[in-house]
C-alpha cells in the first residue's frame, strides 16, 4: 500500500468489488432487450489491443481509462452503455514474438491474452467479457473470409502483379501506409521493391467518398485532415505527348495545366511500361537498366521524400514533343515519378515546380517561366477611362556593403519612395538595363551583380505622372555598390526626385510604392525558387497576359488533352506471405480458374504446423504444407490448389465493431435487426497513429457493406476522438531506454483508482502527459483524503449550494468534452471545502466522482447506507439560478486605471455593469462631469470607463 493512503485500502476495496460487479454481472447490456423509455443504446468503443507478450502498458491504461470514463458517465446520463473488449491477436507481432521465444503462435497467443484478461480487469472498466472476440479464433476469422467473398464478388477484390514494398526482414509485402520514412513499422528494415502477384482491394472506388464523408462525420479535426492528405484528391488534365520518331505516344497528368509551354522535359516512372518498349531506341540502355535496378530497392515513400536528392538517367535517343510549343524535349527516367500515381509519366515544369526544378538544376536543363505573379497596386490602381499601356520595368536593388543601406528616389512632385527603375528595351538584357537606369536616375557607375530576383511580377497601376494605367512586367536585379564613382544626373531627373540611402529595415511594402516590394524582399532573402501561385501567363504564345486560372482549361481543349481527377490513395494490397493470419479463401483451378470458396465451407482454418518461419521467396509458409495446398476445385470437383497467403491484420479489425454485439449468431457475422440497434458506433476512441490505416480501411469497409445491401449506413462510427501519448520524463517510452512503465506494480501499489485518475490528470486527453513517479502521489492523497471525508462521519454542516451547483456544471462540460483534466481540478476544489459541506455535497462528490474512481467511490457509497451502486445514480442536473447567482469581483477602470472593485452577479451585462460603476462614489469621483466617450467591458471580470 502507498505511504499517502492512511485508512483507505484500495486493493482490499478493489477486489471487493470486482468480484461483486463480475458475479452479478454488473455491466452486460441485453442487447436484444428495448430500451426502457428515455434510455437509448450507446456503444462506447475503444481500439482493441494487440495482446504482446509484455503485457498491458501505460498507454493501453491511458485510451482504455479516458474511454470507460465516457461510458460510465453517458451510462449515468441515463443511456445503455455498450463497452466490449477483445483483442487484435493475429499478425506478424505475434509471428514474430513466437519465433523469437521458439513457441507457436497460438500458444504464445493464447497465453498473453489470458496475461491480458486478467490485468484489463482489474481497470475496473464497464467491459462486457461475455461478448469478448479474438480474431484469431476460427469463429471469428470464418467471417472475415466472408468478408472477403463479399468483395470479391462485388468485384472489390482482385489479383493482380504489381510493385510492391517488401520488408526483407519480415520477409513479407507491407502496405504503403506501413512503411514510414523507407522503413517497416514494425520492424525499421529498410524496404524493397518486388514485383509480385498480390490480392488487392479497391478501396480507390471509394475515393471521393472517403473525402466528402469527411464533411459529416463528427471526428477529431487532426484526423479528418490525415485522411485528406492520404487520400489526396487532385484536379487536373492528362495530356498527351508524342514520341519522336514513333508511333508511340505517352499521357501525363498534370495539375497545372496552364504551365504546358513551360514543359522543358519529360520524366517517366522508372517501371513504366514504356521504357520496356523504347529499349531499341535507347542509346544507353545499360546505364539505364543499373538505375532501374537501383530504383527496387527503394519503397515509394523513400522515392517521394521531399528531402532526398532527385536522381535520375536521361533515356538518350528518345525525345517528345511538346503538344503546345512543338518542341522537341528530353526524357528522363526518375525515382520521385511513380508508376502508381497518375499515369506513371510527367511533364516537368521547372519554372513552376520545386521538384523538377530540383532536377532541372542539377541535369543543366531549361527553365522557362510562363506564369508570373499578378498584382494591383491598392494605393495607386488603374483609373477607369485612362488609356492602359503594357511596360517591360525593371527595379534596380542597390545595396551599400560597407553599411548595409539602400539606394532609393525620393521623388518630389508624387508621395513616392521607389528604387531606381525605368523602361526595358526591346532584346535589352535586363541587367545592363538596370545600370543605366541607376546611372541615369543617381549617377552611381561602380555597380557589382549579386543576382537577377527570380523571374517577372505583373502588376497593374495609374502611373500619376505619365497620366496613364500601366500593365508593367517587372524584374528586380541586386546590386552591390563596388565603388562611389558617379557622373552628373540631368537637371530633368533632378527635378523629378532626389537620391537617397536607406536603411534595409525601412524598406518595407508600407513605405515603399511599388506594389512587388514584398516579392523582391522575400526573393531577397533566400525564399525564391519555383513560382508556385497563380497569376498571368508569359511565354505561352497566344495565352499570354491570360489568367492562369482561367487558361488551364483554354489549355487543355488547345492541347487536345482531358479534365482529369487524381488521387494518392492506392487500391489496399490485402496479400502477406506469412503464416499467422486468416487464410484468404480462394482455390486456383486448371480447368475452371480461380474459385472462391463456398461459405458453406468455411472457415478455411488455419493448420498447425511446426514451422511457420517466413520464406522470403515471395510464397507464404502455407505453400509448403501439402496437406493444406492440395484440395478439391468447388466446381469441377477436380484437382485444385489453395491460396497460401494470408490476409492483413487490418482486415480483421477492419470490421470487429459489428461482431461485438452478435457473437452468439454462429450462422451469419452479425445480425441486421441489432446492428441497426446498436451500430454506428455512438463514439470510438483511439490513437491518431491509426488515422490512415485503421480508421481509413473501417470507413471502407462500412461502405462496401452498405452498398452490398447487408447495413443501412455508410459511415462506422458517429464520434472519433484521438487521444495523446503518454511520455515518461520528457522521453518517448521504450525498452531501449528502460523506462517503460509498467501498470501492474501501480496497481499492486496504489491501486486501479488512483492510476486511472493521475493518468487522466496528466494533461488534455487528445494530447497526453508525461509520467512522474512523484506526481500520482498528488492523486493518491486526494482519494485518500476524499475516503477520510466520508468515513469520518462528521455532523453535517452548511450546504454548500452555490458551489455545488458550478462543479456539476463544470464537470459534466468537461466530460462532455473529455476535458478530464480540468474536471478532475473542480472535482479537487469542492472536496476542499467539503468540511463545511453536508451530505448532498458528500453524495454529489462521489457521483462526480464515480466515473473516474469506480471502485472507491462504489465504496463509500455503501458506506453512506445506499443499497444500490452509485453508478446506478442519476447524473446531478444543475440549477441555472444558482449557478447563475454566483458574484464575482470586476475591476472598475477609469481611463485604464483601477479606481474600485465592485462585486456582482458573474452574469452582470455590459449596460448593468457600467450603470452599478457611474453609481459608485470612487467612479463619480474620477469622472466628474466628464462626457463618456467609450466603455470597454470584458464579461465577469472588467469595466473601463473612458472619458
Amino acid at each position: 500500500m502507498g505511504h499517502c493512503m492512511a485508512n483507505y485500502n484500495p486493493q482490499q476495496i478493489e477486489a471487493k468489488w470486482a468480484k461483486a460487479w463480475e458475479r452479478k454481472k454488473a455491466w452486460q447490456v441485453d442487447l436484444k432487450k428495448v430500451s426502457a423509455k428515455g434510455r437509448k443504446p450507446y456503444y462506447n468503443l475503444m481500439m482493441f489491443p494487440y495482446p504482446s507478450a509484455e503485457g498491458l502498458h501505460v498507454g493501453n491504461v491511458y485510451a482504455f481509462t479516458g474511454s470507460d470514463i465516457h461510458g460510465r458517465f453517458e451510462r449515468m446520463r441515463g443511456n445503455d452503455v455498450f463497452e466490449p473488449m477483445g483483442f487484435d491477436s493475429f499478425g506478424i507481432h505475434s509471428e514474430n514474438f513466437a519465433i523469437k521465444m521458439g513457441t507457436h503462435p497460438k500458444a504464445q497467443t493464447a497465453k498473453n491474452i489470458k496475461h491480458f484478461t486478467e490485468q484489463l480487469k482489474q481497470l475496473g472498466a464497464l467491459f462486457d467479457w461475455s461478448r469478448a472476440v479474438t480474431t484469431s479464433e476460427p469463429e471469428y476469422y470464418k467471417w472475415t473470409q466472408w468478408l472477403f467473398l463479399q468483395l470479391y464478388k462485388a468485384g472489390l477484390a482482385y489479383k493482380a502483379k504489381a510493385p510492391v514494398d517488401w520488408c526483407p526482414s519480415c520477409k513479407t509485402v507491407l502496405a504503403n501506409e506501413q512503411v514510414i520514412d523507407g522503413k517497416c513499422e514494425r520492424c525499421s528494415s529498410q524496404v524493397m521493391q518486388k514485383e509480385l502477384e498480390q490480392w488487392f482491394f479497391r478501396i480507390t472506388k471509394y475515393a471521393d467518398k472517403l473525402l466528402k464523408n469527411l464533411e459529416k462525420i463528427d471526428w477529431s479535426e487532426r484526423t479528418k485532415i490525415a485522411q485528406r492528405n492520404w487520400i489526396g484528391r487532385s484536379e487536373g488534365a492528362q495530356i498527351e505527348f508524342k514520341i519522336q520518331n514513333s508511333s508511340l505516344k505517352i499521357n501525363a497528368f498534370t495539375t497545372r495545366p496552364d504551365t504546358l509551354f513551360g514543359a522543358t522535359y519529360m520524366v517517366f516512372a522508372p517501371e513504366h511500361e514504356l521504357v520496356e518498349k523504347l529499349k531499341s531506341q535507347i542509346k544507353n540502355w545499360g546505364e539505364v537498366q543499373k538505375y532501374l535496378e537501383e530504383a527496387k530497392q527503394k519503397s515509394e515513400l523513400e522515392r517521394t521524400e521531399l528531402t532526398k536528392e532527385k536522381t535520375g538517367v536521361e533515356l538518350k535517343g528518345v525525345r517528345a514533343v511538346n503538344p503546345a510549343t512543338k518542341e522537341n524535349i528530353p526524357v528522363f527516367i526518375a525515382d520521385y515519378v511513380l508508376a502508381s500515381y497518375g499515369t506513371g509519366a510527367i511533364m516537368a515544369v521547372p519554372a513552376h515546380d520545386e521538384r523538377d526544378l530540383e532536377f532541372a538544376t542539377k541535369y543543366k536543363l531549361p527553365i522557362t517561366e510562363v506564369v508570373i505573379p499578378w498584382l494591383i497596386d491598392k494605393r495607386n490602381p488603374p483609373v477607369a477611362g485612362k488609356k492602359k499601356v503594357e511596360r517591360r520595368n525593371v527595379h534596380a536593388i542597390v545595396r551599400n556593403p560597407k553599411d548595409g543601406k539602400i539606394l532609393c528616389l525620393k521623388w518630389k512632385k508624387f508621395n513616392w519612395l521607389t528604387f531606381p527603375m525605368g523602361g526595358v528595351e526591346e532584346n535589352e538584357d535586363i541587367v545592363k538595363a538596370a545600370r543605366r537606369e541607376v546611372e541615369e536616375e543617381t549617377g552611381y557607375t561602380n555597380l557589382k551583380l549579386v543576382r537577377v530576383l527570380g523571374g517577372q511580377v505583373c502588376a497593374e497601376y495609374f502611373a500619376a505622372h505619365k497620366d496613364e494605367n500601366r500593365v508593367s512586367y517587372t524584374t528586380a536585379v541586386l546590386f552591390d555598390l563596388a565603388g562611389e564613382d558617379r557622373v552628373e544626373v540631368s537637371e530633368e531627373e533632378k527635378e523629378r526626385h532626389e537620391a537617397l540611402w536607406l536603411e534595409k529595415s525601412q524598406i518595407t511594402p508600407q513605405n515603399m510604392t511599388h506594389t512587388e516590394t514584398g516579392i523582391w524582399l522575400s526573393r531577397w532573402e533566400g525564399k525564391s525558387g519555383s513560382y508556385l501561385g497563380e497569376g498571368v501567363l508569359i511565354n505561352s504564345g497566344k495565352f499570354n497576359g491570360m489568367n492562369s486560372k482561367l487558361a488551364m482549361g483554354e489549355i487543355v481543349k488547345f492541347a487536345k488533352g482531358q479534365k482529369k481527377v487524381n488521387y494518392h490513395l492506392r487500391d489496399w494490397l490485402i496479400s502477406r506471405q506469412r503464416y499467422w493470419g486468416p487464410p484468404i479463401p480462394i482455390i486456383y483451378c486448371k480447368k475452371c480458374g480461380t474459385v472462391p470458396v463456398p461459405e458453406k465451407d468455411l472457415p478455411v482454418k488455419l493448420p498447425e504446423v511446426k514451422d511457420f518461419r517466413p520464406t522470403g521467396t515471395g510464397k507464404s509458409p502455407l505453400a509448403s504444407v501439402a496437406s493444406f495446398m492440395n484440395t478439391k476445385c468447388p466446381k469441377c470437383k477436380g484437382k485444385a490448389e489453395r491460396e497460401t497467403d494470408v490476409s492483413d491484420t487490418f482486415l480483421d479489425s477492419a470490421w470487429y465493431f459489428f461482431r461485438y454485439p452478435c457473437t452468439e449468431f454462429k450462422n451469419k457475422p452479425f445480425d441486421k435487426a441489432r446492428v441497426k440497434k446498436w451500430l454506428p458506433v455512438s463514439m470510438y476512441i483511439g490513437g491518431q497513429e491509426h488515422a490512415v490505416l485503421h480508421l481509413l480501411y473501417t470507413r471502407f469497409i462500412t461502405m462496401a457493406l452498405k452498398d452490398m445491401g447487408h447495413i443501412a449506413f455508410d459511415e462506422p462510427f458517429k464520434k472519433f476522438r484521438a487521444h495523446g501519448l503518454i511520455t515518461k520524463e520528457g522521453a518517448k517510452m521504450s525498452k531501449s531506454k528502460g523506462n517503460v512503465v509498467n501498470p501492474d506494480e501501480y496497481f499492486v501499489k496504489y491501486g486501479a483508482d488512483t492510476v486511472r485518475m493521475y493518468l487522466m490528470f496528466l494533461g488534455p486527453f487528445a494530447e497526453g502527459g508525461d509520467w512522474s513517479d512523484k506526481g500520482i502521489v498528488g492523486i493518491c492523497r486526494f482519494l485518500s483524503r476524499a475516503f477520510e471525508l466520508v468515513t469520518a462521519k462528521t455532523e453535517a454542516k452548511n450546504d454548500l449550494v452555490s458551489l455545488r451547483n458550478k462543479t456539476i456544471k463544470k464537470v459534466t462540460e468537461d466530460l462532455e468534452n473529455l476535458r478530464y483534466n480540468t474536471a478532475i481540478a473542480s472535482l479537487m476544489e469542492y472536496s476542499n471545502e467539503m468540511k463545511d459541506g453536508g451530505k448532498k455535497d458528500i453524495e454529489t462528490l462521489l457521483i462526480l466522482l464515480a466515473p473516474f474512481a469506480p471502485y472507491m467511490t462504489e465504496e463509500l457509497w455503501s458506506k453512506l447506507g445506499h443499497k444500490d451502486s452509485v453508478h446506478n445514480q442519476p447524473w446531478p442536473k444543475y440549477d441555472v439560478k444558482q449557478v447563475k447567482a454566483e458574484r464575482i469581483r470586476f475591476i472598475i477602470q477609469v481611463n485604464g486605471k483601477v479606481r474600485d472593485v465592485m462585486e456582482l452577479a458573474a452574469d452582470t451585462s455590459e449596460k448593468q455593469a457600467t450603470d452599478f460603476a457611474l453609481k459608485s462614489r470612487n467612479i463619480r469621483k474620477w469622472v466628474g462631469n466628464s462626457k463618456v466617450k467609450r466603455v470597454v467591458f470584458v464579461p465577469g471580470r472588467l469595466v473601463n470607463i473612458v472619458v
